[in-house]
């Protein structure tokens, strides 16, 4: 039987737009981790194992930001899997603890951001966006919107098509999500959105 898992701890930074503040990611690295491990009442020498998450940056990023809290000599994996890479983190670390690898295990995630829109970095290789777009052109014309929202939005009208799902529904999401965000000291944003004023707001891509 698999072992029973639980989240013993948790912190977090208040998160700032890039450049917004003089600070690199081993800081946010070392505030999360060291709130987490208060949290928790235990020293950073009980982590068996650590889970980094993050996007942006070098391929042992990880390294550098789990060396903040010490040195031990653990297995640090560097996790990147884009928008759900904080999630994909901490479900790693569940499978260690559930599968018996490991009794207790850092999932942290920190990202440095620059500023505008998200672009391309390496322009010498496949994009990996290539096949998504490719059928999104097929089903779809491409419109003067931002790639990412028409990806998502596609996706959302696909959804809507197959499963009758609503555009109310959508915007109970994003209802629901607001209202976490006001409660939260450290959110991006705190402000509270009716359901009127989500269905009213200017649509982006339709």
């Amino acid at each position: 039987m698999p072992n029973k898992v639980f989240v013993v701890g948790v912190g977090m930074t208040k998160f700032e737009k890039p450049f917004s503040k003089d600070w690199d990611y081993p800081d946010m690295a070392k505030e999360a981790g060291e709130k987490a491990l208060a949290d928790a009442g235990i020293a950073y020498d009980e982590i068996e194992q650590a889970c980094v998450g993050y996007c942006y940056g070098e391929s042992t990023s990880g390294q550098r930001a789990v060396y903040e809290l010490g040195l031990t000599g653990i297995p640090i994996y560097n996790v990147n899997n884009n928008c759900a890479t904080g999630s994909t983190a901490l479900h790693m670390a569940k499978q260690f603890v559930e599968g018996g690898i490991a009794d207790c295990v850092l999932a942290l995630g920190f990202e440095k951001m620059e500023k505008g829109s998200l672009g391309v970095k390496y322009t010498d290789r496949a994009n990996p966006m290539e096949p998504h777009v490719k059928v999104m052109l097929e089903l779809h014309e491409f419109a003067k919107a931002p790639p990412a929202p028409q990806m998502f939005g596609n996706a959302g009208r696909e959804h809507m098509e197959k499963y009758g799902t609503t555009a109310l529904q959508f915007a109970k999401i994003g209802h629901k999500n607001h209202l976490h965000s006001v409660n939260n000291p450290y959110s991006q944003f705190q402000t509270e959105y009716s359901l009127e004023d989500i269905l009213s707001a200017k649509m982006v891509y339709e």
